[in-house]
């Protein structure tokens, strides 16, 4: 038997479970997405999102409304007559007239340990906040955020250098074979839920662009661990004076260093900058509208000697 599977999605995290349900021959009747929206250099060309892409190569019928306020749209999701609805980062809220449109509910992938980060921005938060594990979870889906009982969950471990990036491709994976199970048990009947505890909620807030900014009164623990939890996109900042005129650059891979100094100091010729506490190299680094380099490559294009003040 397969399901009549409604998915709902929208950025690269979400293509791979799309595909993993395909490939289990459940036949997925519709893809939702959020709208195409303007990307390009100049902006203005709508540019459909992964899942909308993916759906399409699939030959899956994909929707893409702006919420569900219009009723005609919760008429047309109902009608689809659906047995479950799959939720992958498809970053609209869902009313409950939609969450009780299929025939078994809605069943979300959320990417942490709940009751841990519930929210927009999980991945990203746990490594920021220096967490040691985090993990990939199923969930069946509530009115409230990510608060409906959890079905089957694995475990990550977060090592000193793991970025946002790196956790994300490791979560999409897991979340992939993961869902495919849930629908396998659900499809039979012996899928379990058990409620989340009431203690250690914890909100993933969407990042703010005013977050980005390295703040080297920091440790140098909160700044490795700001710098990995932001890279790829959007990536930690500082901001500093080349050739006459101030720049912004980010860091995308750094390690903890020995040494001391007035927070924002470069301390050697190695682009070891002093924190709060200790001190911080960066390994990989990227100028406004350049490409990344490794640090022997940014250091001989961008030299910052010792004495050099950043931030």
């Amino acid at each position: 038997m397969t399901l009549r599977i409604i998915f709902m999605g929208t950025p690269d995290f979400s293509v791979p479970v799309l595909k993993a349900l395909h490939a289990a021959g459940h036949d997925i009747v519709a893809a939702y997405s959020q709208p195409p929206r303007p990307a390009g250099r100049r902006g203005l060309e709508l540019t459909p999102s992964p899942v909308h892409r993916a759906a399409e190569a699939l030959g899956i019928p994909v929707r893409t409304p702006a919420n569900f306020k219009d009723p005609t749209d919760i008429e047309a999701f109902r009608a689809l007559q659906a047995d479950v609805a799959v939720v992958v980062a498809y970053g609209l809220l869902l009313p409950e007239a939609v969450l009780s449109g299929t025939r078994l509910g809605c069943y979300n992938g959320h990417a942490s340990l709940l009751p841990r980060w519930r929210g927009a921005a999980p991945i990203q938060r746990a490594i920021m906040a220096g967490d040691a594990d985090t993990g990939m979870m199923v969930m069946k889906m509530d009115k409230g955020l990510d608060t409906g009982p959890v079905a089957l969950t694995e475990r990550v471990a977060i090592d000193d250098q793991m970025t946002a990036g790196d956790l994300h491709d490791r979560l999409a994976e897991i979340g992939a074979r993961l869902i495919v199970e849930a629908m396998a048990r659900l499809e039979r009947g012996e899928l379990p839920l058990s409620p989340q505890p009431a203690e250690g909620v914890v909100y993933a807030a969407k990042i703010a662009k005013d977050e980005s900014r390295i703040d080297f009164a920091e440790s140098a623990r909160a700044v490795h661990d700001k710098v990995r939890g932001l890279s790829p996109l959007p990536g930690a900042w500082f901001q500093v004076d080349v050739n006459g005129r101030p720049e912004r650059i980010k860091i995308l891979k750094s390690e903890p260093a020995s040494g001391s100094g007035t927070p924002g100091t470069v301390l050697d010729d190695r682009l070891t900058i002093a924190c709060g506490t200790d001190a911080v190299r960066p390994l990989r680094l990227q100028r406004a509208g350049g490409k990344p380099l490794d640090l022997p490559d940014f250091l001989r294009g961008t030299p910052l000697p010792a004495g050099t003040r950043v931030g």
